[in-house]
């Protein structure tokens, strides 16, 4: 059946469907020899479907893990020439090609989902499915009511675009600064910080503790597990449908690879 090669590459686990749209406009994808246009459509099991030149590997399994990541690791596979540092994929020794859903800053740490369903990668990085992120951090001054409020309400950026508005609740102070809890829908690149920059409120630390329904619990620095399938059935369905999915590692041992 033919399916979008987008589609094809998601379900292949190289990212999600938008990630996947984007090599095909890089010209990095082929079928049958020819390059591919976006919005084309392919049979996988007649096609011959390449991404640089390398086939698209077909029945690989479905892969769920939950990950915490450390400080000073990037949330992402790919790297650009010369750039060493490590990456999220270092600190998971699965064989099968599994990629980060969504970012976490390099600065940041905590709960990193990664798959290679790019369904679900989809649902939970489109805005229109408004699965939430909940994140503890710390500013390095106490807020007052008035900063707050303005968080909650929305932030004008630098590039004059306002945030959605936001759950931000203080948690306790901590030394001169305080801990807030910060729930939201959407995810900027480094929003949190240059919210906190805006506000007059300089933050120190970011740790997200929930993506949907899918919580960091327990799991320490470098640790990893694969999530259950009732979680990824919540994933799925958040509305509460019990409906498991078909393949997905239920195991919940924890993993701590190498360093």
């Amino acid at each position: 059946m033919q399916e979008r090669l987008q589609k094809i590459l998601a379900q292949a686990g190289y990212g999600s469907r938008r990630a996947c749209e984007e090599f095909i406009i890089a010209g990095r994808v082929r079928v049958n020899g020819q390059l591919a246009e976006l919005g084309q459509k392919a049979d996988p099991g007649l096609d011959r479907v390449t991404l640089d030149g390398k086939p698209i590997p077909k029945g690989e399994p479905l892969i769920y893990i939950a990950l915490h990541k450390p400080r000073n690791v990037l949330s992402t596979v790919e790297r650009e020439a010369g750039d060493t540092r490590q990456s999220v994929r270092d600190l998971v020794d699965v064989p099968e090609r599994v990629y980060p859903v969504g970012r976490l800053d390099f600065e940041s740490e905590g709960l990193v989902l990664m798959t290679n369903d790019g369904d679900l990668a989809n649902r939970l990085t489109h805005p229109r499915f408004g699965h939430q992120k909940e994140y503890r951090v710390l500013v390095a001054r106490r807020p007052d009511e008035a900063q707050l409020t303005a968080w909650r309400r929305g932030v004008v950026l630098e590039d004059e675009s306002r945030t959605a508005p936001a759950g931000v609740n203080l948690i306790q102070t901590f030394g001169k600064g305080a801990w807030l809890r910060v729930v939201m829908g959407e995810g900027r690149k480094r929003q949190i910080r240059e919210i906190g920059t805006m506000l007059g409120l300089p933050v120190v630390r970011i740790v997200r503790v929930r993506i949907g329904s899918l919580r960091l619990g327990t799991l320490k620095s470098r640790e990893w597990r694969y999530l259950t399938a009732e979680e990824v059935a919540e994933l799925k369905n958040p509305t509460g449908g019990k409906a498991k999915p078909e393949r997905g590692k239920p195991s919940q041992k924890k993993r701590r690879p190498a360093r």
